[in-house]
């Protein structure tokens, strides 16, 4: 398969994984367990999304690794991995707030983001009927529209971000969050770090920040901001808790100057 062809593969199953997802919250959501704290929840939904995508990619890409939130990680033979988060957003999913999205992506060598390169990806946030798509090589794009990074924040760059389910973590991602204003017109917290990194791509959002994120949360939306023209990192690797940061050039290098001087 061409980048291209692995590029309209991912983009048929994340539409397809993300009708399971909204016709199973119009059915009602049953929730199946909690993970990492109360708050951080997994619905019976989340399993059967990440189970249709399993199943596409036996039957259609037997060879290719997977790693995705539910069902962990396996390793393939063909040097691909795919890695998935089947709904991103799961407590808006939960309360019935439309801001969820399936991420799938495809990369190429060791499923960790700076080992890897990302082949193709796909953000599909069906509640609100959008699929933001992206090839390496070929762009981001959206409706058929060639999607770009915002270059230009005379009056502040809008910035997105997220908080830790962890309770104990929310001073430090709130003293983030005082540190990156002298930069921000204002600051975005909507649920989903797909979603928020496809808005990147868009120039919905100028910027990204959050820490924690694993690599299922941001490798669609990272290949996104990429070919949109925009720049990804991570910092802190060491830590438990690395630090995301998405958006166009001169935001993304501001960003990354101020976090890192926060010590946050």
């Amino acid at each position: 398969m061409t980048a291209a062809d692995l590029g309209a593969l991912v983009a048929d199953i994340a539409q397809e994984a993300g009708e399971l997802a909204r016709s199973r919250r119009a059915e009602g959501v049953a929730l199946a367990a909690t993970k990492s704290t109360m708050a951080d929840i997994v619905t019976e939904a989340d399993r059967e999304v990440e189970q249709l995508i399993r199943d596409r990619l036996r039957s259609e890409r037997p060879d290719d690794g997977f790693l995705g939130e539910e069902t962990g990680a396996e390793r393939g033979s063909s040097g691909y991995t795919w890695v998935v988060d089947p709904i991103d957003g799961t407590v808006n999913y939960a309360y019935g707030i439309p801001g969820y999205s399936v991420s799938v992506a495809v990369v190429e060598g060791e499923p960790e983001f700076e080992r890897w390169r990302g082949v193709a990806a796909a953000v599909c946030a069906p509640a609100l009927g959008e699929l933001f798509t992206a090839v390496r090589g070929e762009g981001a794009w959206h409706d058929g529209t060639r999607l770009a990074v915002t270059t230009d924040t005379p009056a502040g760059a809008l910035l997105g971000t997220g908080f830790g389910y962890d309770p104990a973590t929310h001073d430090g991602d709130l003293a983030t969050v005082r540190r990156v204003m002298s930069m921000a017109r204002d600051v975005r917290r909507m649920g989903s770090a797909a979603i928020d990194l496809a808005y990147v791509a868009a120039g919905r959002l100028d910027g990204f920040f959050e820490r924690g994120l694993n690599a299922w949360d941001f490798a669609a939306g990272a290949l996104l901001v990429q070919e949109a023209g925009g720049a990804v990192s991570r910092l802190d690797l060491d830590a438990s808790r690395p630090m995301l940061i998405a958006g166009g050039l001169d935001v993304h290098d501001r960003l990354r100057r101020l976090v890192t001087q926060s010590g946050a």
